[in-house]
Formats: structure tokens, sequence, C-alpha cells
């Protein structure tokens, strides 16, 4: 922003005010760009149903403008706190803060050439033909399993019982036994959309650190992990990568989505630098001590993921080349931030069924087509229960326990193996190992909606035999 607009903006609003204003404007800009240039969306959609509700009503007073040309969108305050986010290729959309957009583009120019389409009829995951029939009221389920309870399960999970707490949900797909099974779209979406999966995308930055912990050039003790660190006397520099991957790291981190000037809220939409503001934060506790969850710390896993390159192109290209690419993840896109770090604890596109391939990967334990992705008990690692959290409830950048917080509605619980990727406003990726079942589930519930990813997911589970 130029300077005698930001005066005149503090001028006008005040310090605070001023930073809140940009915040919604960030959000509102980084939130159109993707909904529009990654999803595909009209404008007029996404304004509509993401920026809906009592929550998003100060959004109103915004002025959005998209340009399909340079494939960009901005929004503004009375024509001040403006932010834009710009649509890069492989990428997705990145607030540019005081950075020239043309600057941006030129960096990551060639990166992702178009890649090849999947041949034709080749059944999912390696390609996109899916055998299950479209849905209807008497869809035929796999043998085994209780078609009533299942049919069921999916109407409820689609359905909007009540207008004042929406479910929202956009995507479910349901693969049993390495094959989508059934899967089911609202008005709007479908099987090749990305959406985004918010902290489901801390999922995805646990393989990318388990691919170089494989390559060999990162150790889950290692200390010292950002130069920052590494001055004499600055006890962060004993974190270990481990107590990052487990959130015990002790710095502090407000991860409130409830305030406005949050750190979490001020790190994705502030700062050009996202791994640096959050490791910038001082020791709460000693490493090792406290469990608490943080937002920040992926963004610091993908600061600390950067190091290991020598090269920013060859940093951003390594999601495409060694997951994604395998995985056929062909819609999968990983955002970074002004300064070129993957906003790792957020910002990952995909459609549902390429949520589903990154669930598969887990549940094949790290294993795809004949080949080894992640390094041998890597899964096992990544959902060993972490001591400091509350009831062992969560892992390395995986949730563990998803147990139903409703203990009135007489469901049985999830699978005692079940675990899970989860993001804000209800993405979740449900693995289940007894069942050889991965179920996604992506939408858009707001604070206050109807839905409960154990509750909710758990009749559909719980519909499928036990494998072994």
């Amino acid at each position: 922003m130029p300077i005698l607009a930001a005066i005149a903006t503090v001028i006008l609003f005040g310090p605070r005010l001023y930073r809140t204003a940009l915040v919604g404007s960030g959000y509102f800009a980084q939130t159109l760009c993707s909904g529009v240039f990654v999803s595909g969306r009209p404008m007029s959609d996404v304004i509509a149903t993401n920026l809906a509700g009592a929550r998003f009503r100060p959004l109103r007073l915004f002025t959005p403008t998209v340009d399909e040309d340079a494939r960009q969108a901005s929004t503004a305050l009375l024509g001040l706190a403006r932010q834009t986010a710009i649509y890069r290729e492989g990428l997705g959309c990145t607030l540019v803060h005081d950075k020239a957009p043309a600057l941006l583009r030129a960096e990551t120019k060639d990166l992702f050439p178009r890649g090849r389409p999947p041949k034709a009829g080749t059944a999912w995951p390696d390609g996109e033909r899916v055998e299950a029939g479209p849905w209807t009221d008497d869809f035929r389920w796999p043998d085994g399993v209780d078609s009533e309870a299942a049919t069921r399960a999916v109407k409820a999970i689609l359905a909007e019982p009540s207008p004042e707490r929406p479910r929202g949900t956009r995507a479910l797909v349901v693969v049993q036994n390495g094959r989508i099974v059934a899967e089911r779209y609202a008005p709007g979406f479908d099987a090749h959309m990305p959406l985004v999966g918010w902290s489901m995308s801390k999922a995805a930055i646990n393989a990318l650190i388990g691919m170089r912990v494989k390559d060999g050039v990162l150790s889950l003790d290692d200390t010292g992990l950002l130069p920052e660190w590494r001055n004499d006397g600055d006890a962060r520099g004993t974190i270990t990568l481990d107590e990052l991957m487990r959130m015990t790291s002790g710095l502090a981190f407000d991860e409130g989505y409830d305030n406005d000037l949050s750190d979490v809220a001020r790190m994705l939409y502030l700062r050009p630098n996202t791994a640096r503001f959050a490791a910038s934060k001082p020791l709460e506790h000693r490493p090792g001590s406290h469990w608490s969850y943080s937002t920040g710390t992926t963004n610091i896993i993908a600061g600390v993921l950067r190091e290991t390159f020598d090269d920013e192109r060859a940093y951003l290209h390594y999601p495409r080349g060694r997951l994604f690419g395998p995985l056929g993840m062909r819609t999968a896109m990983f955002a970074p931030d002004a300064s070129g770090t993957l906003m790792g604890g957020a910002f990952l596109y995909a459609s549902a069924r390429d949520w589903a391939r990154l669930g598969l990967l887990f549940l094949r334990d790290g294993k795809w087509n004949g080949e080894t992705l992640l390094p041998e008990g890597w899964v096992a690692y990544s959902t060993k229960p972490t001591p400091q959290s509350p009831d062992g409830e969560y892992g390395a950048q995986i949730w563990l326990k998803p147990q139903s917080e409703d203990e009135a509605t007489g469901e049985p619980p999830m699978p005692e193996d079940a675990y899970y990727m989860q993001g804000y406003n209800g993405q979740a990726v449900v693995i289940v190992p007894s069942r050889d079942l991965v179920v996604v589930r992506l939408g858009l519930t707001p604070p206050g909606g109807d839905w409960n990813t154990a509750r909710d997911l758990a009749p559909l589970v719980n519909a499928f035999p036990r494998e072994h």
C-alpha cells in the first residue's frame, strides 16, 4: 500500500481498526482469488457463499475487484486498506503485500508446465474412472456394507436440517479397498474442483517432511532448525523437528479464530513471511513439555523444509515432483506466501478425489504403486499419540481418536484405529485401517454450524465391515 494511503487509513480508523481492516481485506482477497482462479467458481457465488453469515457481515463494506486478464483479486475499504492476491499456475493464490505482482510471477514462471491428462479409462486412483454409479435412493453399495445405514448416513451428511445452523457439505468421497465406492457433490461443485483443506494441509507437510527424512537431509532429532535460532543463548535453538511436528515446541502462539488480530490472523493475512513471523515468537514453555495447537508451528516446519533446498524453485516444485505427481493429485495447489515459503498450515487446495488420494497414501503405510514414498515406520510415527496432547488426541500433524462430542446421539463411536486430517469449516479426511476405508468431507460449516466430524461421519464409517 502506498505510504500516503496507509497514513490516511490510520488517521481515519486508528491503528487497531486499520490492522483489522487489513486482515479482513486480506481474507477477502485471498478467498476471492482462490475461489475464482483455483476452484473456477463465479465471483458472485464465492462472495454469496464463502463470505455469508454474521461473522463476515463487515466485509460487505469492502469493494472487491477481479481482474480476469491479470488473474488477481483485490479488495479495499473506502479505497483504503487494499490487499491484492495473485494467481500463479500450479501454486494458487498469494497475497502480494508490498511485493510487485510482476516480480512474484517472474520468480515462478514456467515452474509448472502443463501436465499430461490421465489416461482415458484408467481407474481411480491412477486415473479418474470411477465405477460407482450416480447417486440414487436405491444406490448399490459394495457387498458387506450395511446399505440402509450407509444411505441414511450420506443423506444426513448432505442434509440442511436447520437454516440457522447450516451444515454446508460440498463434497463427500468414500474409498473402500482402494476404490471410490460413493461420492456426492453439492450443486456448483464437482469431482475435479480444487477446494481448500485449511489445516488438513498439515498432513501434506507431514508427508513432505517424511520424504526429506527419507532423502537423508532431515532427522527428527535435528535442532538449530532456523538461522535466527542459531544465535548463542537462544533456547529456541534446542527445539527439535519432532517437537515441531508434535506441537510441543513451547513457542507462544495465539491460534484464536474469534479475534481478528490473533497471531494466526496476522500471520496469514498481514505478514509476507509467515514462517519468520511464527519463528519470532518467544518460548512460553520448555520445549517438549507442553502441547499447544499452532498453525504457526506448521508454517515454521514449511520454513525448515525450505532450508533443505538451495533454490526456491526447487523447493516450490518439490510437493508436485515428489508427492502430488506420484499420487496423481493433478488438481493440488500448495500456495506460498509472498516470501516464497509454503503456507503449510492452511492453503493446500485439492479436489475431494485428490484429498482421498492423500488419505490413501497414509492408509497404505506410505506406499504407492510398489514404490515406498514415506520412510518405513513414518505412518506409525505420525499416528503415535503425543503424550502432552489432551487424552493423546494428536500425533505428528495428524489427529487421533475422532470421538463424537455429542454423547447423546447413541451412535457408536469411530473405530479405535481411526485417525484423521481436520481443517477449519469442517474439512476432514478420516482414515480407518480396520475398514480399509478413507472418507473425505469438504464443505463450509460456519462457526456454530451443525457439523461434528466424528458424530456425523461415524454412522457412515460403521456401516462398513471390518476387513481385519
